[in-house]
């Protein structure tokens, strides 16, 4: 696997797989990375002659008081893993090199509506960090297709509709939540959580099921669901940020029995913040 660490060197590596008529794959990631990464490479693989992936803690997508400065950085293991996957390159640039002139100033991408629901509504410029560094790093890879993991729904959502709005010839592939045997979503921020959470946290997911029956059953209104599911997840122990019963394109709130729908989730248990969803 090659590692790549300055655009010029990308850009090289770009021009000769182009030359060779090569179909390039592209997994965009923040490292620290774990089983459902190096599915996204698999995936990728299998839509592709080579894969690059990216390793970026990207500043953009986080507010203050956020883990930026504790994110966890474990390049040497996940150089390790991606060349056990068939990795063939690795693009790791630095905030230097992504945002040369600073945040501040700093051009940005910005997906309206889509990007202020859910996340996005505690999360202020989470999604518009998000939507900037995929442009430029679809930008300075030129995929013909990329992965991106469902886990994060509403991200792939932002990420879809950009590529449609800003006419990116890109396919985008999301690829379903790889878990833990009891059924805990896979994170990079599950290493936050002590032994006692870690204990804890499956019930988030859950919690989902559950309410995902109650609402084929058609048990109670949408809102009391949510409701209900919220308390559900206090007495488990989280601290709800919201979890909504939503539309799967448009991810505004449901209300139609025969929308389809997805239920995204995200909640603190102890100072972690987990999130999760399941498609209805």
């Amino acid at each position: 696997m090659q590692h790549l660490e300055s655009i010029s060197a990308l850009r090289a590596q770009i021009r000769d797989w182009r030359l060779a008529g090569k179909r390039i794959g592209f997994v965009p990631t923040m490292g620290n990375l774990h089983a459902g990464h190096f599915r996204l490479v698999d995936i990728a693989r299998q839509h592709a002659d080579v894969v690059i992936a990216s390793i970026f803690v990207n500043p953009m997508q986080f507010g203050q008081n956020e883990d930026l400065d504790k994110y966890p950085r474990t390049l040497a293991a996940d150089m390790q893993g991606l060349t056990a996957h068939g990795c063939a390159a690795l693009f790791t640039p630095t905030p230097a090199i992504m945002y040369p002139h600073g945040l501040d100033v700093q051009s940005f991408v910005e997906v309206p509506k889509l990007g202020d629901l859910h996340c996005g509504a505690s999360r202020a410029g989470h999604f518009r960090g998000v939507s900037t560094v995929v442009a430029k790093l679809f930008n300075l890879v030129q995929p013909d297709v990329a992965c991106f993991g469902q886990k994060d729904y509403q991200q792939l959502a932002i990420i879809r509709q950009m590529v449609a709005d800003l006419s990116f010839p890109i396919e985008i592939i999301g690829v379903p939540t790889e878990r833990a045997a009891d059924g805990l979503a896979l994170s990079s921020r599950n290493g936050y959580l002590t032994a006692e959470e870690r204990a804890k946290a499956p019930a988030l997911y859950q919690i989902l099921q559950q309410l995902k029956q109650q609402i084929l059953a058609a048990a109670a209104p949408y809102r009391e669901l949510e409701q209900n599911a919220k308390a559900a997840l206090q007495a488990a122990g989280f601290i709800p940020d919201y979890l909504n019963i939503s539309h799967r394109q448009t991810l505004a709130l449901a209300n139609d029995a025969n929308e389809p729908k997805v239920i995204l989730a995200a909640a603190k248990l102890g100072s972690t913040r987990l999130i999760d969803n399941l498609e209805v």
